[in-house]
């Protein structure tokens, strides 16, 4: 499967080369996004949160995959890419929601929602071929799902109950 983008009349005047001729590029960027997606999945199965490392595997490679497709020059008369991405998100939406769990007065799953929105960006970003954005922009993510963690419970030991008026939880007895 070889694809030239320079002949195809998808591409606009200026545009930059994107480097998907063979399917060793588009295996190239799911490999990337999956691994993408196994580091952000170990950090949220290590904690015992849901959606773990075969979850955030998947949203990252699917949507690396569903961009890298809507990205084929050949394709570009018929379908718009920035509309694949935008149908990733909503998708992703779904399955955020799906992850966020009242339990009595208490909201829980809420960074497991973000986690699997920001993977679903990351697996967009490689499917781009964005690599060093997606590569920085993990490293970011795993700092702020592992180092924020103890500032928070150093310095908002309530946070579980953000409203004044909710009465304040009391420890349970041994």
């Amino acid at each position: 499967m070889s694809r030239d983008r320079k002949t195809s009349p998808a591409a606009p005047a200026g545009a930059k080369e994107l480097s998907l001729s063979t399917d060793f590029d588009f295996a190239l960027r799911v490999l990337v996004a999956v691994v993408i997606g196994l580091i952000l999945g170990f950090e949220r199965e290590f904690h015992g949160h849901p959606a773990g490392m075969r979850t955030m595997a998947l949203i990252a490679g699917g949507s690396c995959l569903f961009t890298a497709i809507g990205a084929v020059p050949d394709l570009g008369i018929r379908v718009d890419p920035t509309r694949i991405a935008a149908q990733i998100v909503t998708g992703v939406g779904f399955l955020g929601a799906g992850s966020i769990l009242r339990q009595g007065e208490e909201v829980k799953g809420l960074t497991t929602a973000a986690t699997i929105w920001v993977v679903a960006s990351l697996g967009m970003a490689v499917g781009f071929g964005y690599y060093g954005l997606a590569t920085l922009s993990t490293v970011l993510v795993v700092v702020a799902l592992v180092a924020v963690r103890p500032i928070e419970d150093r310095f908002f030991p309530a946070r579980r109950n953000r409203r004044r008026d909710d009465p304040q939880r009391q420890p349970a007895e041994p």
